[in-house]
């Protein structure tokens, strides 16, 4: 399963902060070894952490000593927050050097398994999924999406453009979707219909109940989709006889650190919504029902496989 440079990075970071906080235990660091020899993007990544963790070894003990110096009731509690906060600083500087800088200064922005609903003040609203990035300009009537992916609900007749790689969407008496790929840009209509424009000036009407691919070559062709597909708006995943390898890719999105899966599981069919605000329950349900095992060799390295094959 390939994984972008800020997965990577995002996993390391989590490696990192699990070690800082010092209650990483035998299988912890098993797990960590293991995820470090998968691939060699995870060492060189966690090369970069221990580096990181060199120069901040010695912000906890000035912590530490700053909270004993002034002893007053609750003093233990002051030192254990200071300590955790130590303890991400590490993972926090870590993301920011392998994410790109437009992200972390965009306007607004969720962490990922994170989702955010935010009122605009022109009437609208907008929504950001898991691990995404968007910038407002309402003076301008210009939203960005930087990373990830958002969805917009435009009631009013003035419109509003949305700005991404590949071109932009302007959306007014509208509900769409964008979504941010690593090749493309995936533009759904809810309700309404949008003007999508390519980066080479050419444009498109697209209707309520379809989609279309932004690309750097251009426009794609408006397609009729299952609006299920978004049910993340409403914190839901849905399948309708999916493949279980391209359900657990979606799902992936939502959880930090590494999600794998023995091959055989690919072609497996899975039907049903499942609630995002708890994965692990999404994989235990899985488990329950596809006959499947799943380890957590760390909080952050889960593994499925088919139970008859472990011994």
């Amino acid at each position: 399963m390939s994984r972008t440079p800020a997965d990577v990075a995002r996993a390391a970071a989590h490696w990192l902060a699990l070690l800082e906080s010092g209650t990483a235990g035998e299988r912890d660091h098993a797990g960590l070894q293991q995820w470090r020899d998968s691939h060699p993007q995870h060492e060189q990544a966690w090369q970069k952490a221990q580096l990181l963790r060199q120069r901040f070894a010695d912000l906890p003990s000035s912590l530490a000593m700053a909270s004993l110096d002034r002893p007053q009731p609750g003093r233990r509690a002051v030192l254990k927050r200071a300590l955790g906060v130590a303890a991400l600083v590490p993972a926090a500087w870590l993301l920011s050097r392998q994410l790109p800088l437009d992200v972390w200064r965009a306007d607004l922005h969720t962490a990922t398994g994170e989702r955010k609903r935010v009122p605009l003040v022109d009437g609208s609203t907008l929504q950001l999924n898991t691990a995404s990035a968007v910038d407002v300009d309402l003076a301008a009537r210009r939203l960005t999406l930087v990373e990830g992916e958002m969805a917009l609900t435009v009631p009013g007749t003035a419109a509003l453009n949305v700005h991404n790689r590949y071109g932009q969407v302007i959306a007014s008496q509208a509900v769409v979707c964008v979504r941010q790929l690593a090749d493309a840009c995936l533009v759904s209509v809810l309700k309404g219909r949008v003007q999508v424009l390519d980066g080479h000036g050419r444009a498109a009407w697209v209707q309520g109940g379809q989609q279309i691919r932004l690309q750097p070559v251009g426009l794609g062709a408006p397609m009729p989709f299952d609006v299920q597909q978004l049910g993340w708006r409403d914190g839901v995943l849905t399948a309708q006889n999916q493949a279980l390898g391209d359900f657990l890719r979606e799902l992936d999105r939502y959880r930090p650190g590494v999600l794998r899966w023995d091959p055989s599981l690919e072609t497996l069919r899975v039907t049903g919504s499942f609630r995002l605000d708890d994965t692990d329950s999404i994989l235990s349900l899985l488990a329950t029902t596809h006959g499947l095992q799943v380890q957590f060799r760390t909080r952050y390295w889960v593994t499925l496989q088919p139970r008859k094959t472990l011994g």
